[in-house]
């Protein structure tokens, strides 16, 4: 069968054929879905999927179109993708290569909000274990703002005002912007190197989300969070949340709030030392009050020298008075016992024993003491002794027992 009446296409022919009806019959559209399979690469390029309860789409978007992108692209994620179809020659497969991508129900801007703080949440970033308290009192002060906002006139007001002591070092930055983050977290960063602040004011006015963006940033979230100084986030009006404010050691509303933090810091330490005055004074009245009286009570219990003296010499008189007497008594009792020991002795003593008629022999050989019947002999020449002289004898005969004597 011949066929040179038909065209016969070649693959990468049709594929660009498909590719031109398609260009040409569809071109650029807007195309809602959920992003599934999402893979971003190295180069930069996002690929993902989009689909529907029934069919699915294979989507490219490239470097120079996801840059600057606010939110995170991730699975299940319902977004509206505008860009032109396009088939990818090397599969023959139709793609969309999307251009724009927003989230589906809810803005970029918020949804990117949302997922970053759900990102700092998990790591820790507003734990209230980490969150410092401020000094009792602020002698000096880091203000991260604008020179050229009503941030820092609010602020140095109030202080001039309320807290003149307290030093100000301003890093003055741009707010918001492109280059507002990268300018507010190197302030935050340089501060902390500054010897002698006690905390650190972040601060800007109100304005709209798009406005305070720049405090929503990641890179001031961490400055904040690693900060050795405590600070204090004091961006936009009541409306406003912002991440600094949730990672911050302190929140409040406005910049003039955060000044009269250190205003009522001051106050309250002040308060303080008044009482503490007050007490320390009661205290000291107290104890003089008591000191006196006691000292009073001693004055009327002393006497004057002289009186001393006299009442000391009577003493000394009684004293005397009193050894004296007991001298006498010594003496006289010591005499008695003398002659009661003297009376004691004589009665004891060989003379007055020889009184009674008694007398003490002795042999006249040897001058022993005759004792005993036993000790003499028939012949030995004996001395008695009487009350009153002596006498000399001769033995003429010894008797050993008494009784002999008597017969």
């Amino acid at each position: 069968m011949e066929r040179t009446d038909k065209h016969i296409y070649t693959v990468s022919e049709i594929t660009q054929v498909i590719k031109g009806l398609l260009e040409n019959s569809v071109g650029e559209i807007w195309l809602e879905g959920e992003i599934s399979n999402f893979k971003a690469a190295t180069s930069g390029h996002f690929y993902f999927s989009l689909k529907d309860k029934i069919s699915i789409i294979q989507a490219a978007m490239f470097a120079n179109a996801n840059k600057g992108l606010k939110f995170k692209i991730e699975d299940g994620l319902k977004v509206i993708c505008f860009g032109h179809i396009d088939v990818y020659g090397p599969r023959g497969q139709y793609q969309i290569i999307v251009e724009r991508i927003e989230p589906k129900g809810v803005g970029a801007t918020q949804l990117a909000f949302e997922q970053l703080k759900k990102k700092l949440a998990q790591e820790g970033l507003f734990s209230l274990e980490h969150k410092r308290a401020l000094p009792e009192m602020v002698f000096s002060a880091g203000i991260v703002t604008s020179a050229k906002g009503a941030a820092i006139q609010d602020i140095m007001q109030i202080l001039k005002k309320g807290a003149p002591c307290c030093d100000l070092v301003l890093c003055s930055v741009r707010v918001q912007g492109e280059y507002a983050a990268g300018e507010i977290a190197q302030a935050i960063e340089d501060l902390n190197k500054c010897k002698g602040l006690d905390l650190i004011i972040v601060s800007r006015g109100g304005g709209s989300t798009e406005d305070l963006w720049s405090f929503n940033e990641e890179i001031v979230a961490r400055a904040i969070y690693s900060s050795r100084l405590p600070v204090v986030s004091a961006v936009g009006h009541q409306i406003n949340t912002t991440l600094s404010d949730l990672v911050a050691d302190v929140f409040v509303e406005t910049p003039s709030a955060a000044a009269k933090i250190i205003v009522d810091k001051r106050n309250a330490l002040i308060a303080r030392l008044a009482g503490f005055k007050h007490e320390l004074d009661f205290s000291i009245n107290d104890m003089l009050s008591a000191m006196e009286n006691k000292l009073t009570a001693l004055t009327h219990m002393l006497k004057s020298p002289i009186d001393n003296l006299r009442e000391k010499q009577q003493q000394m008189d009684e004293l005397f008075s009193e050894l004296n007497s007991n001298i006498r008594h010594f003496l006289e009792f010591s005499k008695e016992r003398t002659n009661s020991l003297v009376q004691r002795l004589g009665a004891l003593s060989p003379l007055s024993i020889l009184s009674r008629g008694y007398s003490l022999n002795m042999i006249i050989s040897d001058g022993s003491i005759i004792k005993d019947a036993s000790q003499v002999k028939k012949g030995d020449k004996v001395k008695t002794i009487l009350h009153q002289g002596a006498f000399t004898s001769l033995v003429e005969e010894v008797f050993d027992d008494e009784r002999k004597i008597n017969l």
